[in-house]
């Protein structure tokens, strides 16, 4: 089969019965990018993965993203790119003006019927942080998952300086089929809920604390030798990490619960 198929080509063959199914759907796992020399898009990612190709705007030069932007519009009808700048999200507006841009989790994106997406969101993430300081990261996590379909719920300032406010949402975080633990300081906040739930803990430290905390350091060390069973780390701050995983997750369990009620 050549690359250069359009996928209307591909499904008139199916559909011929010059193509057998199964041809067709090895072809568009592996699908060609789209070649832009300094970018080679991935726009059959969410065939193969079940999420679309997502953009790390930081350190990208102005006009490679605008490009970038503009070309992963084309195809999706939607885009998302995270770490962005104020100034970044100036440099795509002048190209597409219908893009958003959240200040606090640095989220750039477009999205087609937000409104609409948003009420076929399913399942439940918590997303809960130890301080105000960690939200830029919790809300990147948070966004994320709901881009890609979560319903999240947000729990913030409940680190374990004042454990009654986490307790106070015990119920909350219990029902949920994922809890995010963004925290920074000495990270204790993940092994809290840990010990709390049945349910998969997704650990997120972050940059935030004084020296000692080397940038996150002291608390990904402490999410990783957490004595709490059933908690899984990701890189420090990263709070996009965290909601992809937790949507995977949340997806799963989903899906499990429609085949347990249809038994």
């Amino acid at each position: 089969m050549e690359g250069k198929w359009e996928v209307k080509d591909l499904l008139e063959k199916v559909q011929n019965g010059a193509l057998s199914v199964e041809e067709a759907e090895k072809y568009l796992r592996r699908q060609p990018f789209e070649e832009m020399g300094f970018a080679k898009l991935d726009t059959h990612r969410e065939l193969r993965s079940g999420f679309p190709e997502v953009i790390y705007c930081a350190g990208k030069p102005d006009d490679y993203l605008v490009s970038i932007f503009q070309k992963m519009y084309e195809k999706n009808g939607a885009v998302f790119g995270t770490r962005a700048t104020e100034a970044q999200f100036e440099l795509v507006r002048r190209a597409l003006p219908q893009v958003q841009y959240d200040r606090v989790s640095k989220i750039l994106k477009i999205e087609t019927e937000p409104e609409k997406k948003a009420a076929r969101r399913i399942g439940k993430i918590a997303v809960c942080t130890a301080g105000t300081a960690d939200i830029p990261v919790a809300e990147e996590a948070a966004q994320t998952a709901e881009y890609f379909g979560s319903c999240v719920t947000r729990i913030y300032d409940v680190g374990v300086s004042g454990l009654h406010r986490l307790l106070a949402h015990t119920e909350t975080i219990q029902e949920a089929n994922c809890v995010v633990a963004v925290a920074g300081m000495e990270g204790a906040l993940a092994s809290v809920i840990g010990g709390l739930v049945s349910n998969p803990v997704i650990a997120v430290p972050t940059s935030v604390g004084y020296g000692a905390s080397m940038h996150g350091l002291s608390a990904l060390l402490t999410m990783i030798n957490s004595c709490a069973n059933g908690i899984a780390v990701v890189n420090i701050d990263n709070g996009y990490g965290a909601g992809y995983l937790a949507t995977q997750i949340n997806r799963l369990a989903e899906r499990v619960g429609v085949r347990w009620r249809e038994r």
